[in-house]
């Protein structure tokens, strides 16, 4: 019997200058997938990912598209693979519908552009921030952002892994809380460079418009299941989907369970299929019986038909 094997998509802070240029040198598909792309978005965001600065591609508006590009022609040339599953984290999730066939690439295009600037303008509307809190209990981090919450809103964002959880919310909330995980013995606590509180209700006013766009778009019942951020839950449904892509914006990205529920389904082997390693550190802690490979740049592509 075959493996049962899921695509994993990774979401922001996977980007890095030079992105996407070796797939864009040595594959067809990539160049046709940044081409569409560059007059889809009507700036030249292959001249972004390859050559930068940094500082342009770290803006949310921009970071969203480069990545879901990059994981879209990977999942494309790794076609021969048939995943039984797939997820994404955050802004992967959008890679993970498209992957699975319940939008098309142009459309996935059109909402994380949309998305990136929604969020960035939320972002600038209502100041925030996020932080990662690494080695304290779960039931100690809630415990600390219910102290802080008389500073303003901050909530546990990104459950993703048993140690390390991301929190969100208003600036001085989320310092105050920092600062009592700090005293409940947490052993790191990182203020992450992000340009606003997302995960949180601060992304709120991004919410209408987004639900606008997904609504003018068709989803189709996906080829395989897409575990939700907001459920850990698996589905195929294109209302369902559609659904928690609109739910996800504002609510927790639920790793953990997720990787833990796809390991109950039979899940063997993972792929991050995109930019950087986060992923892959994060299903090693979750989960170090599952095989999980990255396929990033493409070298990557023939390794891992030597290696499934």
């Amino acid at each position: 019997m075959e493996p049962k094997i899921a695509f994993l998509f990774p979401g922001q802070a996977s980007q890095y200058v030079g992105m996407g240029k070796d797939l864009y040198e040595n594959s067809t598909i990539a160049r046709e997938y940044f081409d569409k792309a560059c007059d889809i978005l009507g700036f030249d965001i292959k001249k972004v990912c390859f050559e930068g600065p940094e500082e342009n591609l770290k803006q949310t508006k921009i970071t969203q598209p480069a990545i879901y590009i990059h994981s879209s022609i990977i999942a494309n040339l790794l076609k021969d693979i048939k995943p039984s599953m797939t997820a994404g984290h955050s802004l992967g999730e959008y890679s993970a519908v498209a992957a699975a066939k319940s939008i098309s690439f142009e459309d996935g295009l059109k909402l994380v552009s949309l998305r990136g600037e929604l969020m960035q303008m939320a972002g600038e509307m209502n100041k925030g921030t996020m932080a990662a809190i690494v080695g304290l209990d779960i039931i100690k981090i809630e415990e600390a952002c219910k102290l802080a919450s008389d500073e303003g809103v901050v909530q546990l964002a990104n459950f993703n892994s048993k140690d390390q959880i991301v929190i969100s919310g208003s600036i001085n909330a989320v310092k105050k809380a920092m600062q009592i995980a700090k005293e409940f013995g947490a052993k790191i606590v990182k203020e992450l460079v992000v340009s606003g509180a997302f995960h949180s209700p601060l992304m709120e006013p991004a919410k209408e418009k987004l639900n606008q766009k997904l609504n003018e778009i068709k989803f189709n019942e996906a080829e395989f299941p897409i575990y939700a951020n907001v459920s850990a839950k698996p589905t195929k449904s294109g209302e369902e989907i559609k659904n928690n892509l609109s739910k996800q914006l504002t609510s927790p990205v639920l790793w953990l369970d997720t990787i833990n529920n796809m390991s109950n389904d039979g899940l063997e082997i993972a792929i991050e299929t995109g930019p950087g390693k986060v992923l892959q550190g994060l299903v090693k802690k979750i989960n170090p019986n599952l095989k999980i490979f990255g396929v990033d740049k493409f070298i990557d592509i023939e390794n891992i038909f030597k290696s499934l």
